[in-house]
């Protein structure tokens, strides 16, 4: 899987900057939002939009929703090089969200550096990931894949349901980590998760449905397949950062421990909220309300992780997920070579070590 993910990054992100230029101008600017009233001013635009989004674009990331979409369409029987600028609404809504949630959890670190907010400013910041929202939908109406009016408005519908469902998830987020106390349930966070993480899960899917021309029961079928494995890749992630959480960080890209020092209600938290001890369960509530913890501090968060068994019961929810998507999947007439690699795809997200 990894083979595939290193075949497409490089080509995702050279129609990513064609879209959005590290660099832009006058011309790029009447071209693509319109003529101005008055005057742009370039120089700003440039400093408060491309500088902060290339930023993040250019410390990698895998791109594995924009490969996501490419693998379907080749399933599908069209040709993906035809359909490749349709990739880049999902890749780049993910990276907006990815802006904003930093803001919002005041995180420290995003892929290696230092989150976006810290270096550009939360205004900066927020502007850029806002706009990223938005920016993809442009995609839909140039129309690079000469799709009929009505494919079109489909696409605009879905996107615009699946985007409200993601600020749902990010509320219901966002609600949790203002408590001290853990008191959401299993099934709340895991529709946290369906809807924060698996609707762009959702949105590649069905994007790539959409523009292939396929029916609706196929449709809900891939999407399934997409929010399964989605959810199953937010718990095998907030895994490995407890797994990573006593090392120097590095690789994973964030700071060691993250989600702890965060606070954040995790399928682990919640798990050992329900099957630790009154004491364990105050002190753990403890340490993830504090402004910030020690290392050794992050270590007993663990520990307790450990001891309830929390950490393996996530990891195995999260295998179960990705056999569900694969059930889903399996449903699909698919062309066999990108059918066996979204598969792959499903088991790569909750087996990655990194």
């Amino acid at each position: 899987m990894r083979d595939v993910l290193d075949e497409w990054r490089p080509v995702v992100d050279e129609e990513i900057a064609r879209l959005l230029p590290p660099e832009v101008d006058e011309p790029y600017l009447s071209d693509f939002f319109g003529d101005p009233t008055y005057e742009y001013d370039p120089a700003a635009i440039q400093e408060a939009l491309a500088d902060p989004i290339w930023d993040l674009l250019e410390r990698g990331g895998k791109r594995w929703r924009a490969v996501l979409f490419l693998l379907f369409v080749d399933a599908f029987g069209e040709d993906p090089e035809e359909l490749l600028p349709y990739a880049c609404i999902p890749e780049i809504l993910h990276n907006g969200t990815i802006i904003v949630d930093d803001v919002e959890d005041g995180a420290e670190m995003r892929r290696g550096g230092r989150a976006l907010h810290l270096d550009h400013g939360v205004d900066v910041a927020l502007n850029a990931g806002n706009a990223m929202y938005f920016l993809p939908l442009k995609i839909i109406t140039r129309n690079p894949g000469d799709l009929d009016a009505e494919t079109r408005l489909a696409a605009y519908e879905m996107l615009m349901y699946e985007l409200n469902r993601t600020h749902l998830g990010q509320g219901m987020d966002i609600c949790w980590h203002n408590h001290e106390r853990i008191t959401v349930g299993e099934t709340q966070y895991l529709e946290m998760c369906a809807c924060k993480t698996g609707c762009l899960g959702r949105i590649v899917a069905r994007l790539a449905a959409i523009v292939t021309g396929q029916d609706e029961e196929t449709e809900l079928a891939v999407a399934n397949y997409a929010e399964k494995m989605s959810v199953a890749f937010q718990i095998a992630d907030d895994v490995l950062d407890i797994e990573t959480s006593m090392e120097a960080g590095g690789d994973f890209g964030k700071a060691a421990g993250n989600d702890i020092l965060e606070g954040k209600k995790t399928l682990a938290t919640i798990h050992a909220a329900e099957h630790a001890s009154a004491e364990q369960v105050a002190r753990m509530e403890e340490l993830l309300w504090a402004d910030d913890n020690t290392p050794a501090e992050i270590a007993e968060v663990v520990d307790i992780l450990t001891e309830t068994g929390s950490v393996d019961y996530a990891r195995r929810q999260a295998r179960s997920l990705s056999d569900s998507a694969l059930d889903h999947l399996s449903s699909v007439d698919l062309r066999p070579e990108p059918a066996d690699q979204l598969a792959n795809f499903a088991r790569f997200v909750v087996e990655r070590e990194v």
